[in-house]
């Protein structure tokens, strides 16, 4: 889902896309993703894999967390790098952090002013781990080249939301887990989850510590 909008911001498949419906043919130039630089903001589960697949796109991969280490970003072929310096330097930065009171707003305003005018910005973690109104404000003002969004503040996203109306957005109704395979699992455990519990045997089970 990701590399699905990456590309689709790279090379403005959504504008020739409707192109071709209109009669129109071959209206814009996209980039290259090989040579370019990919910033990965949580370099858990999801942002080591994502990792990978940017190395195997020829991209270099940088990344930062608050908890990340440099030997840590360095077995998952990423250069740990402070935040700034992910912002200033990435041709584009994805998030992959979990939602919590510590991430909530991290992508504010000062970050999305120090990306490059050509970046884009990716979330398909958690709508509110990046600054709204900063973020609307950035693509208005095209301070950044565009966003790749799978995931909002509210959801289902509003008929009248700004950001249904701007041509440098790619958006996308939180589709990131929505597959055949993630529900056949996600269903079929939580039948597991109860038939156990209701045997008095239960299964993955929470513990606080």
């Amino acid at each position: 889902m990701l590399f699905r909008s990456i590309l689709a911001l790279a090379r403005h498949i959504p504008d020739e896309a409707r192109g071709m419906r209109e009669g129109r043919w071959q209206r814009t130039i996209g980039t290259d993703l090989k040579g370019r630089t990919l910033g990965i903001l949580g370099l858990g589960r999801l942002g080591t894999e994502v990792a990978r697949i940017g190395q195997a796109f020829g991209m270099q991969v940088i990344a930062w967390s608050q908890n990340l280490t440099a030997d840590v970003a360095a077995r998952a072929g990423a250069t740990h790098v402070g935040k700034s310096t992910l912002f200033s330097r990435a041709d584009i930065v994805t998030v992959h952090l979990v939602l919590s009171q510590r991430t909530r707003g991290i992508v504010g305003a000062e970050d999305l002013a120090a990306m490059k005018p050509t970046a884009y910005l990716v979330n398909t973690a958690r709508g509110p781990i990046v600054d709204e109104a900063a973020l609307l404000t950035a693509l208005r003002n095209r301070t950044i080249a565009g966003a790749g969004l799978d995931v909002y503040d509210q959801e289902p996203l509003p008929a009248s939301h700004p950001l249904r109306t701007l041509d440098n957005v790619v958006l996308t109704p939180h589709l990131g887990y929505v597959t055949e395979d993630n529900y056949r699992e996600m269903y079929s455990q939580a039948l597991e989850d109860i038939s156990a519990f209701r045997a008095g045997k239960p299964v993955r089970v929470l513990s606080a510590t």
